[in-house]
């Protein structure tokens, strides 16, 4: 068939038409691709030829209250391998071996692996600077040496539980490292190349740097001083008395704030793995429960001031050495009792029998009400992990014997922060504070405070006017009662004394004990407040002769260094004849006195030395006001006088 002309030409203009519009298209498409989306494909493109290597982030550090680093990080550079550009992988593997410390086969299998970028570990990780410089001088092909850094805690095991530790990858895995490790950790940055198909970096291309974002630094209410006298003490306990454990805390009773927490057995952060994961995945003074004995009599006798049950001075309490109760007989401590006694002397001589009375007085609703205003039965939320709830008596549970025992502190069971705190709002003027560890968060490079922590108040559980009261009665259990051990000349302390039987399968035990004893001071303005309990020492078991002295040592250097100052008006100690213990007494004022009236006036107290000539004293040594154990010498230099 023959086609027209006509035919023809529209054909071929129908065909230009198309061809018009499919360039046009084209043409459009290559627009839009290399104008509107052109940096997108290309960045799509370069992200698959990218290849990074990755920069840790410096993990934040740890201080105290006063900057004292705790926990900082120190260089310690990892080794990686890029296959790829490794040109000879056998003599790479061979120059490695000996700085690593690996065999030859074992790094051939990890240069030869078909990856972008290898760690070479074990050997190649967390390495010194020397090391590192050893490695980047044999300038092998496609051996690369990443700036890392690893996790170091300069006073060995000091509050190791509070602070915990780090894992090779510097990640927090126990303590505050792993409770805020995220804060901590910051954001990691790479150097990163470009690379061909095969994994060649690309010529003339640079290398892009991503900068890490540091961490935050951690400040704590710890001090480092502070902590460093109960690690001392807890070392000694453990020397002295062969115990099981050893738990110390040493707070501000007035805030919350820990100054020192501490226990034994204990271990290094950096060296974790020679201890038992039972040693640092329990902080004994958070997790441990036990039944408190008396210490948890301070929490009796405050309710019975608050609810007007008893006054101290003026009655008057019968001890045969026992009390009856529901047909059980509570015995006291003391074998015989301790007779006719004011309830004061009830307090300072933990009679047993007395507490039971003042329990009996308040009746269960009453007492649980308290103890449970005081914190105890559940978590004081302290910013730690682990911590234990304790365990209470439910108040159907409760009858007369479980009322009795509860009054002197038997039959429940408290964790040591829940005891501190508690006695803590028992002292301060009756305010239940919510105790903590970390105290601010710093921003690295600025040093700005970005976060604080302020002390939170729980409840008010107690008037001023009964705290007070209990502070006074407290005094005297340390100046004339059970806790004269931890009497500290020139400082006026308060305290309890407490020594429980341990409950071993289901029974107490005859043999075994939990003694402890819990002190503050200044006693008519408490500052600083120590609790310190020791498991099954060996030898005498009585909170009193164990665990006050501890105290004692504890407070005897805390408190100068806090700069409380000594007292002139504190209650003097009561001298046990036959106890062993020193008496102290105060240094007259022998200056302008001649010798013969020294000679009237003095009596056993002292001994003189004396040197120089003349009739009257111009100096003396020691001075004035001193306080000194009974015997000490006095020297004493003579002239002539006025």
């Amino acid at each position: 068939m023959k086609v027209s002309q006509v035919t023809v030409r529209k054909r071929l203009y129908f065909a230009l038409i198309i061809a018009v519009i499919a360039f046009s298209a084209l043409v459009l498409r290559l627009g839009y691709v290399q104008l509107w989306i052109g940096g997108e494909i290309t960045k799509k493109a370069e992200d698959s030829w990218r290849r990074d290597i990755p920069f840790q982030a410096m993990r934040g550090e740890i201080v105290d209250r006063n900057g004292t680093r705790l926990a900082y990080n120190v260089s310690s550079p990892t080794i990686m391998a890029i296959p790829v550009q490794i040109e000879d992988a056998r003599g790479t593997a061979h120059k490695l071996s000996v700085p690593l410390g690996m065999s030859e086969d074992q790094l051939y299998k990890l240069l030869t692996k078909r990856k972008a970028n290898v760690e070479l570990k074990p050997g190649g990780r967390k390495l010194t600077t020397e090391k590192a410089q050893e490695i980047r001088k044999l300038a092998l092909p496609g051996i690369v040496v990443s700036e890392d850094n690893k996790r170091y805690y300069p006073y060995a095991n000091l509050a190791s539980h509070v602070l915990g530790f780090t894992g090779s990858y510097n990640q927090g895995l126990t303590g505050l490292e792993l409770q805020y490790n995220e804060r901590l950790t910051g954001l990691r940055g790479s150097v990163s190349y470009l690379s061909d198909a095969a994994g060649r970096k690309m010529p003339q291309s640079s290398d892009n740097f991503v900068p890490p974002q540091d961490g935050l630094n951690l400040q704590l209410t710890i001090d480092q001083t502070i902590q460093s006298i109960v690690e001392r003490e807890l070392d000694q306990a453990m020397l002295q008395y062969q115990a099981k454990s050893v738990i110390a805390i040493a707070m501000n009773p007035n805030t919350g704030e820990i100054y020192a927490m501490g226990s034994r057995p204990t271990f290094q952060p950096d060296k974790y793995q020679e201890v038992s994961s039972e040693v640092y995945n329990r902080n004994l003074p958070i997790w441990m429960t036990y039944e408190p004995g008396s210490t948890f009599k301070i929490i009796t006798l405050a309710a019975a001031l608050q609810e007007g049950k008893v006054n101290l001075e003026q009655e008057h309490f019968y001890d045969p050495g026992s009390i009856e109760v529901a047909g059980a007989k509570l015995r006291c401590w003391k074998k015989g009792g301790h007779g006719s006694q004011t309830f004061l002397e009830v307090v300072e001589n933990s009679c047993n029998p007395g507490f039971v009375t003042l329990g009996q007085r308040l009746g269960k609703d009453k007492l649980f009400s308290y103890i449970y205003d005081f914190g105890f039965g559940k978590k004081t939320g302290i910013d730690l992990k682990g911590e234990e709830n304790g365990i209470m008596f439910k108040p159907k549970q409760v009858g007369p014997v479980e009322l009795a025992t509860t009054a002197f502190g038997q039959g429940v069971s408290v964790t040591p922060i829940q005891q501190i705190t508690a006695v803590s709002a028992a002292i301060n003027g009756g305010k239940l504070f919510k105790p903590f560890v970390s105290k601010s968060w710093i921003q690295p490079n600025t040093g700005m405070i970005l976060e604080e922590t302020k002390p939170e108040l729980v409840r008010q559980v107690i008037s001023p006017e009964t705290s007070k009261k209990v502070r006074e009665a407290l005094e005297k259990v340390v100046a004339q009662g059970t806790g004269r051990n931890a009497f500290l000349d020139g400082y006026r302390v308060g305290g309890k004394t407490g020594t429980a039987q341990k409950v071993i399968n289901g029974r107490y035990s005859k043999d075994e004990h939990i003694v402890s004893f819990i002190g503050f001071a200044p006693a008519n303005d408490p500052q600083l407040i120590v609790y310190v309990a020791v498991d099954n020492p060996q030898g005498i078991q009585f909170g009193g002769v164990v665990a006050a002295p501890i105290v004692h040592n504890i407070m005897a250097d805390a408190l100068p260094f806090m700069g409380v100052k000594p007292s002139t008006d504190q209650v003097e100690k009561e001298y046990k004849y036959g106890s062993g213990e020193p008496r102290v007494v105060t240094v007259p004022n022998l200056v302008g006195k001649t010798v013969s009236d020294i000679y009237e006036d003095m009596n056993s107290n002292f001994h003189l030395a004396s040197s120089g000539s003349g009739t009257t004293v111009v100096r003396q040594a020691p001075a004035a006001g001193t306080r000194v154990d009974q015997g000490s010498v006095i020297r004493i230099y003579l002239g002539a006088g006025d």
